[in-house]
């Protein structure tokens, strides 16, 4: 069950003037989340604006458009039915470039837009919005298989967060290898990747150990969503490091390796929401963390970062208790 957001005490201590003050969470208040295809997104997104305590102005895609009416339409019968208004919960009938548009400049009623889609969208609405905006933006997600890495763990997780679901966020989209395991290594992961079908992009390394099409600059940037695999041997931590900061989005990153040291300085030093040891970047997901659902996944740095739930759904305030105390 999801603990109550909304009214807990976040700290409290007393002044030197004996004033007691807490911080308590609060909802954000009106928040507009933009998404394509996925009318999930609809019965998702609502119940968890509706359990946090704020409005939701939902706005999907022509592509599903169907389904998020009648989700949406049951959602509103409930709110009705217990005496609640339906606008609680209001799906936007425009599915338009222009609704959208007219959306993300409403500063003065709502209070956050959430775009979940692709780049263009995200982008686009990043550029024009004159509400806050956090992005849920795309995944260029890498798997580092390190030196001491277990092998036959370092191919199931990178078979894994390639092909379980190769066309979500969370995927992995490049590999990086050890020089010094790739010579083992790379074989393996071929016919690991053969057995699955993807298609292989490595580098000049690479090719000294397997048969595949060299990568390009272009394919080490590029969010396939499709089962293509980057792969990119290094000499070093630190090299593997330098890569997935050039070219990572910030979304999620792991390391496969049996060295303590080496995985701290991983956890420590790569900047993205979610960071892993010997686990599958494709555990990035609001029900795999426990949130019971997701409004997305945040590649922001404030206010929200990674999957946001209901906590994330939440702002502050400070409620101040006095004795008749002035300044």
């Amino acid at each position: 069950m999801l603990k109550e957001p909304i009214g807990r005490v976040l700290d409290g201590w007393w002044t030197d003037d004996n004033i007691r003050i807490e911080k308590v969470s609060v909802p954000i208040g009106v928040v507009g989340v933009i998404y394509e295809s996925r009318p999930n997104v609809t019965a998702d997104v609502g119940a968890l604006c509706f359990k946090s305590g704020n409005v939701a102005i939902l706005k999907g895609g022509k592509e599903a458009q169907h389904s998020n009416s009648a989700i949406a339409a049951i959602l509103q019968d409930v709110l009705l039915a217990n005496g609640l208004p339906k606008e609680i919960i209001s799906l936007l009938p425009d599915s338009s470039r222009e609704g959208v548009t007219y959306l993300i400049k409403q500063d003065r009623y709502v209070d956050l837009i959430v775009p979940r889609g692709g780049e263009a969208l995200i982008k686009y609405v990043s550029a024009n919005a004159t509400v806050p905006v956090v992005k849920h933006d795309k995944g260029l997600c890498h798997t580092y298989i390190d030196k001491d890495a277990d092998l036959d763990m370092a191919v199931k997780i990178a078979v894994n967060a390639k092909c379980q679901r190769p066309g979500v966020c969370n995927a992995m989209e490049t590999l990086i290898v050890h020089k010094d395991i790739a010579k083992e290594a790379l074989p393996q992961l071929k016919a690991a990747f053969d057995a699955e079908a993807t298609e292989l992009r490595v580098d000049s390394v690479a090719l000294e150990y397997i048969e595949a099409q060299e990568a390009t600059e272009e394919d080490f940037d590029t969010e396939y969503l499709a089962n293509i695999l980057s792969i990119k041997v290094v000499d070093s931590l630190d090299e593997a490091i330098s890569h997935i900061s050039k070219y990572g989005s910030g979304h999620s990153e792991a390391i496969i390796t049996e060295n303590y040291s080496a995985a701290e300085e991983f956890l420590n030093r790569v900047d993205a929401a979610t960071v892993y040891v010997n686990a599958s970047t494709r555990f990035t997901d609001g029900g795999a963390f426990g949130f019971g659902a997701e409004v997305g996944i945040s590649t922001n740095k404030l206010h929200a970062r990674g999957p946001m739930g209901i906590n994330e759904l939440t702002t502050y305030k400070y409620k101040i208790y006095g004795t008749g105390q002035i300044r």
